[in-house]
């Protein structure tokens, strides 16, 4: 798929194509379908987070919780969606000893019990170990930064998706 066709396709079409950038959260790619045409890549970025900018604080809290734990019990038992199975396996989340899942798991529960939602980290260009430096370090943050970091996060993962989606 490139630009071209996700501007000449209907509502349905377009939602198909990208809904699933943002994780479980079609109504993102819904509510820029009528920003288009998009004149390249950015622009459609850009309208995307402007949905999300927009949103209600219930909306941007629902789409941080569409996310699975990193290296949780849903990936374990292969319950990801393909773009997560592969994003996590790429910074080596499916190959963790039992400590390190375990380790993973403390961690998810605390960010968890602390925030309400679960930890969100553009995985990719990361490790095991930058991603648990992450979270000690984002574990410090108070409730309005850490959303704040979560959804910009949340962002580079729509990216990155979207860029290897229009690449393929």
């Amino acid at each position: 798929m490139n630009l071209g066709d996700l501007n000449a396709v209907d509502c349905a079409g377009f939602v198909d194509a990208i809904g699933p950038i943002f994780e479980h959260s079609p109504w993102i790619a819904e509510r820029a379908w009528d920003r288009r045409p998009f004149a390249n890549t950015d622009a459609l970025m850009a309208a995307m987070l402007a949905v999300v900018d927009a949103a209600s604080d219930d909306e941007k809290i629902t789409l941080v919780r569409a996310h699975p734990d990193l290296a949780g019990k849903a990936a374990r038992a292969g319950a990801l969606t393909e773009h997560s199975t592969a994003e996590q396996a790429g910074a080596g989340l499916d190959r963790l000893s039992d400590e390190q899942f375990e380790r993973f798991h403390r961690l998810n529960d605390a960010y968890k019990s602390r925030f309400g939602f679960p930890f969100v980290i553009a995985v990719r260009g990361h490790t095991r170990d930058t991603i648990l430096d992450a979270f000690d370090t984002r574990l410090e943050n108070n409730q309005a930064a850490e959303l704040n970091e979560a959804l910009r996060n949340i962002g580079m993962i729509a990216r990155f998706r979207l860029e290897d989606l229009l690449a393929g």
